[in-house]
């Protein structure tokens, strides 16, 4: 599945305060910053999207494993 990127403009002071906010973390830009905070709000976003062969591969865990028939 693609995802089309959008562009989205912000004051130079919200990146400034960004920026400053996120220094010595994990997060290594500030459009990393704002898409972890949008998935954190939007948590359905993170829904995994698998493919045929790897939801049988998960089935065929889960039979062995006894959760499902």
């Amino acid at each position: 599945m693609s995802t089309r990127l959008l562009q989205i403009k912000l004051s130079e002071d919200i990146i400034k305060k960004i920026q400053a906010d996120i220094e010595g973390t994990s997060l290594k830009s500030v459009e990393n910053f704002i898409e972890t905070l949008v998935r954190q709000r939007f948590p359905e976003l993170e829904q995994p999207v698998y493919s045929a062969e790897e939801e049988e591969i998960i089935r065929e865990r889960l039979r062995k494993l006894g959760y499902i028939d």
